[in-house]
C-alpha cells in the first residue's frame, strides 16, 4: 500500500457548495484537494491517491458516513478522518470517535474552524512521520552493525577484549568473537537470539546495561564497573557506556569485557606475600617499640642522667618510627584481609548519613585547627540503610575526609554530601585544596603511592589509605571515582549498592 501524503486531502460531501467552499479554503493552505460527492467515490479515490486527511459528511445518499469511516479505518493506513455533519449530536460524536475519527466539526462551520481542525491534523501526521523516520534511522544505526561489512565492524571483531552492543530497548545487536570465547556463548547463536540474562548470570549487571541502553544514566561518571567470575574460574572486568547519536540522544549501550584473571592471580600472590611478611615483622617491631619505651621510662624514674639529651632525642625518634612501621603493617594486614574477602565483623545495616555526621563531628577539630570549614550535608529524609561492616565504612569515609583535610591549605573548604543515585547511595567528598595532577590520577590507588611536591612533601602518611578505601568499596561491588584539578581541589565520589552484600567485608 502506498504511503500517505500529509499534503493531500479528500472532501466527501454530497453538497456541491460545501465541497467547493472547502476546496477554496484548503487550496490556500497548500493542500492538494480531491472531491467526492458520494462515499463510494471517496473510497475509490483513497485507493488511487495517498490522501492523509479526509473531511467526511455523515449524512449522504447511498453509503452513509459511518460506513465510509468504518472502511477507511479498516485500511490501517493512518488516515485522519474529520467528521462533518449538520446532524450533530453527542451520541453521533461519541460513536464516530469510537470508530476511529480524529475530530468532529458540526455544520454550519466557519472557515477558521475548518482551518484549525485541518492544521492540527496535518501537524499530527507530520510529527508521526518524523517520529517513524527517526525510529527507523535509529534501528538501522545499531542493528546494521552486525551485518555491515565495514571497517568499524572489522576493528570491533579483531579486538582482544569482549564487546557487546545493545539497542535502545536493551536488545543485543552485536557480539564480537572475543566475547563469545570469554563467556562461553555457543558460536552458532546470533546476537538477537538470546537476552542479557543468558549472557550475564548477574541480575544487577543486566539491569545496569538495560538502564544505560534506555538513557536513564544522566551522569556517566556514576556508571560503576563490575567484576564477574565465570564457572571456569575466569575473572572479567565489565565496563558499560552509552552509545550516543549526533544529537547526543542515547541509542543503546556498549559493554567492554576485559579478562583480568592473570592480574587477579598476581594480586593474590602479592597479597599473600605482603600478609606473610607483615605478620612476621609486626611481632619483633612491637617488642622493639616496648623496649624503647621501657628504656625511656626507666631513665625518667631513676633520674640519674645516664641518658644524654641527644640519646633521648634518638630514642624518641626511634620510638616514633617503630610506631609508624607498626601502623603501616596494620594497614597492610587490613588491606590483605580485604582483598582475601575476610571480615572482622558480621555485616549489618549502616545508616550512611548518620555515619557521615558522626565522622564529621569527630574530624571537625582537625579542620578547625587548620582554620578550615568542614560541612557535612545529608538529605532531610533519612537514606535507606546499606548492609556493611560499620568499621569498614568508618575506614572509607574517615580516610577520604582526613585526606581532604590534610591536602587542603589553611582556611580551605571541605564539603561532604550524600544522596540517592538509582539503586546506590552516593557520597561526595569535595575540597578546594592542592588538587592532583592528571598524570598521577592512575596511580593514587596503588599501595604506598603518595603525590609529593612542594605543597605536600611535609604531609605524613603511608600511602595505604586510598588502596584500603578502594579495596573496601570494590568488595561491596561499589564504585569510586576521583575528579581533580591542580590548585582548585579534588572530589571523590563513592557509590554503594543498596542490595545486601553476600560477602563479608573488612
Amino acid at each position: 500500500m502506498e504511503k500517505i501524503d500529509p499534503r493531500k486531502i479528500l472532501v466527501i460531501d454530497d453538497e456541491p457548495s460545501l465541497r467547493d467552499g472547502a476546496r477554496r479554503i484548503l487550496s490556500r493552505m497548500d493542500f492538494e484537494v480531491f472531491l467526492a460527492p458520494r462515499g463510494e467515490d471517496g473510497l475509490d479515490l483513497i485507493e488511487k491517491e495517498p490522501v492523509a486527511i479526509v473531511l467526511l459528511d455523515m449524512k449522504m445518499p447511498g453509503m452513509d458516513g459511518m460506513e465510509v469511516l468504518k472502511r477507511i479505518m479498516a485500511l490501517e493506513r493512518g488516515i485522519l478522518v474529520i467528521v462533518i455533519t449538520g446532524y450533530a449530536t453527542v451520541e453521533t460524536a461519541i460513536e464516530a470517535m469510537q470508530r476511529g475519527a480524529y475530530n468532529f466539526i458540526p455544520k454550519p462551520y466557519q472557515p477558521d474552524q475548518l482551518r484549525i481542525a485541518v492544521s492540527r491534523a496535518r501537524e499530527k501526521l507530520e510529527l508521526a512521520i518524523e517520529t517513524r523516520r527517526l525510529q527507523e534511522e535509529r534501528k538501522r544505526t545499531l542493528e546494521d552493525l552486525h551485518t555491515e561489512q565495514s571497517r568499524t565492524l572489522t576493528i570491533i571483531e579483531s579486538l582482544p577484549n569482549g564487546v557487546i552492543v545493545t539497542n535502545a530497548d536493551g536488545k543485543v545487536v552485536l557480539i564480537n568473537p572475543a566475547c563469545y570465547r570469554y563467556l562461553d556463548i555457543p558460536i552458532q547463536k546470533e546476537p538477537g537470539e538470546f537476552t542479557l540474562e543468558e549472557i550475564f548470570d548477574n541480575r544487577e549487571l543486566c539491569s545496569l546495561v538495560l538502564d544505560i541502553s534506555k538513557g536513564r544514566y544522566i551522569d556517566y561518571a556514576d556508571i560503576p564497573a563490575h567484576e564477574i567470575e565465570r564457572n571456569n574460574k575466569k575473572f572479567f572486568m565489565v565496563r558499560c557506556r552509552p552509545v550516543l547519536g549526533e544529537k547526543k540522544e542515547c541509542l543503546g549501550a556498549v559493554v567492554n569485557i576485559v579478562d583480568i584473571s592473570t592480574m587477579k592471580a598476581l594480586d593474590q600472590v602479592k597479597s599473600e606475600f605482603v600478609a606473610k611478611v607483615s605478620h612476621e615483622l609486626r611481632s619483633p617491631l612491637s617488642t622493639i617499640h616496648e623496649q624503647l619505651n621501657m628504656v625511656m621510662m626507666a631513665n625518667m624514674v631513676d633520674n640519674k642522667g645516664t641518658v644524654s639529651q641527644e640519646d633521648k632525642y634518638m630514642l624518641s625518634r626511634a620510638k616514633e618510627k617503630t610506631r609508624a612501621l607498626i601502623s603501616t603493617i596494620g594497614d597492610l594486614l587490613d588491606l590483605s584481609r580485604i582483598e582475601a574477602g575476610m571480615s572482622s565483623k558480621e555485616p549489618k545495616p549502616v545508616q550512611v548519613d548518620d555515619l557521615l555526621r558522626n565522622i564529621g563531628d569527630f574530624l571537625n577539630a582537625r579542620a578547625i585547627a587548620k582554620n578550615q570549614t568542614l560541612a557535612v550535608t545529608t538529605p532531610e529524609t533519612p537514606l535507606p540503610a546499606i548492609i556493611a561492616d560499620p568499621m569498614a565504612m568508618e575506614s572509607v569515609f574517615g580516610n577520604l575526609i582526613s585526606n581532604a583535610i590534610n591536602y587542603t591549605q589553611e582556611g580551605g573548604q571541605i564539603d561532604v554530601n550524600c544522596d540517592l543515585a538509582g539503586n546506590n547511595i552516593r557520597v561526595k567528598v569535595k575540597d578546594n585544596g592542592f588538587g592532583i595532577d592528571a598524570k598521577y590520577m592512575d596511580k593514587i590507588f596503588e599501595r604506598f603511592y603518595r603525590v609529593k611536591n612542594e605543597k605536600t612533601r611535609f604531609i605524613t602518611g603511608t600511602g595505604l589509605g586510598l588502596p584500603i578505601v578502594k579495596g573496601i568499596v570494590d568488595s561491596m561491588n561499589g564504585y569510586i571515582n576521583v575528579e581533580s584539578e591542580v590548585n582548585k581541589g579534588t572530589t571523590f565520589t563513592v557509590l554503594l549498592p543498596l542490595k545486601k552484600n553476600p560477602v563479608g567485608i573488612m
